[in-house]
């Protein structure tokens, strides 16, 4: 059985009523934050670092927002 933090929620990324657009970008920063900081939460994703940002963003266990 695959790790389920290394699992994307595809129900619940098919099924968000958030901005495709807008979640893009938020998952984008947020690996470009988990590949620029290192340490144990860049380890624990083997590389795959977007995966990872577009779990904790659709999961909601990091929020975002955009400045308009």
């Amino acid at each position: 059985m695959a790790d389920e933090s290394r699992v994307i929620p595809m129900d619940r990324l098919v099924n968000t009523d958030k901005n495709m657009y807008e979640l893009t970008n938020a998952a984008i920063h947020r690996a470009e934050q988990i590949a620029i900081t290192g340490g144990n939460e860049a380890e624990e994703t083997e590389g795959k670092t977007i995966s990872k940002a577009i779990r904790e963003i659709v999961t909601e266990e990091v929020k975002y927002e955009f400045k308009r």
